[in-house]
């Protein structure tokens, strides 16, 4: 199993004055520490870090372009890829041709290192962009064939009810051939299933919950993949999953308290903006930790104790990081820029990881389930 990094530029509030000084501050510094910590993951051996593409998450997610974080990596790194984690592709986001443009630009800046992940964002950002959210899975598939298609043709025209373009050359063509890996986010019912039909790799972004259910959207994945029809030109049978992740001897109350700081702002936009329509019986299924927290009790420690956070010295963090190779991961993306941790000691978990982690998960034979 790999590991790789996961980049939101976590902002949190409070922020040290008065608007816009306050904030204008904490995400150049969040910006330039975000650099210097992914640079010494490529140093140290981590495979990829992703990038999300988020909007108006303040104080959770400050990183709305990730094109231009992974364009500038590209001349700051050597190895490690550089992962749209994820473009927001229905329609409305962003034109299935801007999209064609930019990730190939990345591929050809970092020496061909991309790795495409795509996905469709939740009601939120949706709604600010006018994506039709009934639509919005069709249209996620459309625009992939789009950009696929803008990469594979010397010229290429389109026309569809939802989409037309005039025959043009769309340029640059990516560096890898004919294209980057695929990967496809999934957080909602049924999506593990779709990534794996349509070829692409699985993005797990799925969170409070047991890794069992976890698990369960693996099963399902693999199930799909095997018998793919390939929305790309390039089939990608892997999975990633995230977590938080954190290294020390000794984790201090401040590390504690950021992992009930993520969770809970997690949980509250997840019930305002992803689940108002389930029941609570529905949302009760779907997220079995998500009332407990938003009642403002976040169970930590039952956390920590089922793996579904990484926290502790190298040891622990190497015995949580096999199970999660045992149930089927390839990739674990550890969230290490999060809550109120410093800089320094989050390239002391970078450093750590690298040294005596990723060397330990590489000679792992994992125990999958039969």
């Amino acid at each position: 199993m790999d590991l790789d990094v996961l980049y939101e530029i976590d902002v949190p509030k409070p922020w040290n004055g008065p608007h816009p000084y306050g904030q204008r501050e904490a995400e150049q510094r969040a910006y330039r520490e975000a650099v210097e910590q992914i640079r010494l993951a490529d140093r140290v051996g981590f495979r990829t870090v992703w990038a999300v593409e988020h909007h108006f998450r303040e104080g959770r997610s400050h990183c709305p372009a990730p094109e231009v974080l992974l364009g500038h990596l590209g001349a700051l790194t050597e190895r490690i890829r550089l992962g749209f984690g994820v473009t927001l592709t229905p329609f409305g986001f962003t034109p299935p041709q801007r999209i064609a443009e930019k990730v190939a630009a990345v591929d050809i800046l970092s020496g061909g290192r991309v790795e495409w992940g795509t996905g469709r964002s939740t009601p939120m950002e949706q709604t600010a962009f006018g994506v039709d959210r009934e639509l919005s899975r069709a249209d996620w598939r459309e625009a992939i064939e789009i950009v696929t298609g803008m990469w594979r043709e010397e010229y290429f025209s389109y026309e569809s009810p939802r989409f037309s373009f005039p025959r043009r050359m769309v340029t640059p063509k990516p560096v890898q051939d004919p294209h980057p890996p695929a990967w496809m986010a999934a957080t909602s019912a049924g999506s593990a299933e779709v990534a794996g039909q349509a070829g692409m790799g699985l993005l797990s972004f799925s969170i409070m919950q047991p890794l069992e259910k976890m698990a369960q959207q693996v099963e399902a994945y693999r199930r799909a993949a095997l018998d793919p029809s390939p929305l790309t030109d390039v089939t990608t049978n892997r999975v990633s999953a995230y977590t938080l992740v954190h290294v020390a001897d000794k984790p201090s109350k401040r590390v504690w308290d950021s992992v009930a700081w993520w969770y809970s702002n997690l949980a509250q936009f997840t019930l305002d903006w992803e689940l108002p329509h389930l029941s609570p019986e529905e949302r009760e299924r779907t997220f079995p930790f998500l009332n407990p927290i938003l009642e403002g009790t976040v169970p930590v420690q039952e956390f920590n104790d089922g793996d579904m956070i990484l926290i502790g010295d190298a040891e622990t963090v190497i015995r949580k990081a096999k199970h999660y190779a045992d149930l089927g991961i390839d990739q674990l993306i550890c969230y290490v820029q999060w809550g109120y941790l410093e800089h320094q000691e989050i390239l002391r978990t970078i450093e750590i990881l690298g040294k005596e982690v990723i060397p330990e998960l590489a000679a792992y034979q994992p125990r999958r389930p039969v």
